[in-house]
C-alpha cells in the first residue's frame, strides 16, 4: 500500500486537515496544466499538486525545467481515497490522457520535462503500474511501443502557485489531452 498523506503534504496540495486517509500517485503526462486538470476530476481524488521529480537539480524552478538540463519531468502528485478510486483505476485514466509511446514529447510540448513515467511509491503501486503497461501494450490498442518510464518516486518539488490549478484559474483549455 503507498503510504499514507501528511497533514503537511495535505496543506501543500491545498486540502482540508479533515480528509480520510489517502495514497499517494505521481504520473507524468506532458504539461501538468492539463493533466492536473483530469485527474481533479477524477471522483475520489482528494488534492492535487504540479511540481518536479525525476532530475538531479536539486529546488529547481519551472523555467530551469522547461530550458534547462535539470532531468526533471513536470508530474501531478494525486492524494486520492482508495475505498472511492483504486490506483489501477488512475492507472488507466493516465494511460488514456495522453500517448505513452512518443519519447520526450506531447502534443506540441518537446522535451524530457515532458516525458510519460509513473513514479511509484510502494512496491505494489510498482506492480500494478508494469501489469497495466503490459496489458495496454498487447492489447493492440496502440501502434508504437510505449515508452513510458515506471521508476521509484524521489523528492517532489511543488511548482509555484500561479501552476497549481492552473487551467481552473485561467479557464484556458487543456493542451494535448487525448479524450
Amino acid at each position: 500500500m503507498a503510504s499514507l498523506v501528511s497533514k503537511n503534504l495535505f496543506r501543500t496540495l491545498n486540502a482540508p486537515d479533515s480528509l480520510p486517509p489517502t495514497e499517494l500517485a505521481t504520473f507524468a503526462a506532458g504539461c501538468f496544466w492539463g493533466v492536473e486538470q483530469e485527474f481533479r476530476d477524477t471522483p475520489g481524488v482528494v488534492a492535487t499538486s504540479v511540481g518536479f521529480m525525476g532530475g538531479h537539480t536539486l529546488n529547481p524552478t519551472y523555467k530551469e525545467v522547461c530550458y534547462e538540463q535539470t532531468g526533471h519531468a513536470e508530474v501531478v502528485q494525486v492524494a486520492f481515497d482508495p475505498k472511492v478510486v483504486s490506483y489501477s483505476e488512475l492507472l488507466n485514466i493516465f494511460w488514456h490522457l495522453h500517448d505513452p509511446t512518443t519519447l520526450n514529447r506531447q502534443g506540441p510540448d518537446v522535451g524530457d520535462q515532458y516525458r510519460s513515467a509513473i513514479y511509484y511509491h510502494s512496491p505494489e503501486q510498482k506492480s500494478a503500474a508494469i501489469t497495466s503497461r503490459n496489458t495496454l501494450q498487447e492489447s493492440g490498442e496502440l501502434k508504437s511501443k510505449i515508452v513510458t518510464e515506471i521508476t521509484p518516486a524521489s523528492e517532489f518539488y511543488p511548482a509555484d502557485s500561479y501552476h497549481q490549478q492552473y487551467v481552473e484559474k485561467g479557464g484556458y483549455a487543456a493542451c494535448h489531452i487525448r479524450r
